[in-house]
């Protein structure tokens, strides 16, 4: 039987530390995030998705069709995989090349995009997620979004395909930072991937 799977951390659970530690890395992962997965092939099997032929891609740009456990789980499920693959162990490089050029384009420059990017983070009220999007009519954007919900679903207010995604649900960074939101956001810039931020840009192309 095909259904949605989740990875394996592409790292150890402590290869992100001191920036996010262990515990809060093995919990998210084995229980926040494989709940989500399991909950989203439920929710197929109880409302008939063939999910042999249904990409979460194509599942989530669909979702309205669904129930609220539908959109929840396979928001869930495809947010963190694509979380988990857009870290990796500190230190982090700049991004390179086009994708440089991109984000001085779209921004003004690398400090600019950071400085925007936390704020969207800080300023997303309760739980959810900051997002950089590549703009589906050209461009780079910053958006977030409630709850599970990502940019491929429709009516969020993106208008494009998620590249980076940072979590700020309070389990995310709860056991470290607590109540410092902020000083989680300073730190996920230690441990982005742009290697892989890169590659989903130009994927998408």
């Amino acid at each position: 039987e095909i259904n949605y799977q989740q990875l394996p951390l592409p790292y150890a659970y402590n290869a992100l530390e001191p920036f996010i530690d262990a515990m809060t890395m093995e919990i998210h992962h084995t229980k926040h995030a494989a709940g989500y997965t399991k909950n989203l092939n439920d929710a197929c099997v109880a409302e008939n998705v063939d999910i042999k032929t249904k990409s979460i891609t194509s599942l989530l740009a669909s979702i309205s069709k669904y129930s609220t456990k539908m959109r929840n789980n396979a928001g869930g499920h495809y947010n963190h995989e694509l979380f988990w693959q857009t870290m990796k162990p500190a230190p982090a490089s700049a991004p390179t090349g086009s994708f440089a050029k991109m984000i001085d384009a779209s921004f003004g420059s690398f400090v600019d995009f950071q400085k925007a990017f936390s704020d969207a983070a800080k300023n997303r009220f309760g739980s959810g997620w900051a997002w950089l999007i590549e703009k589906d009519n050209g461009g780079f954007a910053i958006c977030t979004t409630p709850n599970q919900d990502n940019p491929l679903m429709p009516e969020v207010g993106c208008g494009g395909t998620p590249i980076l995604g940072m979590d700020v649900w309070e389990h995310a960074y709860y056991l470290h930072y607590q109540n410092r939101r902020p000083d989680y956001i300073e730190a996920f810039f230690n441990v982005i991937n742009w290697t892989e931020v890169t590659r989903r840009f130009v994927l998408d192309k």
